[in-house]
């Protein structure tokens, strides 16, 4: 298992654009992908998960990969959120 901490930066946060970005990149991976925010666990290939997690501008969100190819996932996830999801 690895993981890494990340502070959101989009203005809008996770709305529907950048969290279909982000459910597309973690479903790319065997490993599971989810991340942890507001004292909750949330699966970051569920739209409707990372929906439901209300992510907003400035939250910081933990990444939690675990399997086999779980750094690449861990790197990948980190670069999109610092590319700023699309916006």
């Amino acid at each position: 298992m690895v993981s890494a901490k990340i502070t959101i930066r989009n203005v809008s946060g996770l709305h529907l654009r950048p969290t279909g970005m982000l459910c597309n990149e973690a479903i790319k991976y065997k490993a599971s992908v989810k991340f942890r925010a507001k004292n909750a666990l949330t699966n970051a290939k569920s739209v409707l998960s990372v929906l439901g997690a209300c992510i907003k501008c400035g939250d910081e969100i933990e990444f939690v990969c675990e399997g086999p190819d779980e750094q690449e996932a861990l790197d990948a996830m980190i670069r999109l959120v610092e590319s700023g999801l699309g916006e």
